[in-house]
């Protein structure tokens, strides 16, 4: 390959990679600043959830699962499937 070829094909490849560290900076700094970290979905975030803090609903049928908020249960039901 030529000379030149080489050094266009080299300036595509940094510039789309500078590209996208630049966007993905701007990205970030903006989520900082709306104090959300990373994105998820609403419904399925257990971590940030106040229901999930609620008493578990199968609590008066299992015994074994009395005083485990539903996150508790839903880790010791993963852990007894494993």
């Amino acid at each position: 390959m030529n000379t030149t070829t080489k050094s266009i094909l080299l300036g595509t490849i940094v510039s789309a990679g500078t590209f996208t560290a630049i966007t993905g900076y701007q990205k970030r700094k903006k989520n900082k600043a709306s104090g959300e970290s990373f994105e998820t979905l609403e419904d399925t975030d257990m971590r940030n959830s106040v229901k999930v803090e609620e008493e578990n609903v199968n609590a008066n049928v299992d015994h074994a699962e009395q005083n485990l908020t539903q996150l508790d249960a839903a880790y010791r039901a993963d852990w007894q499937a494993n």
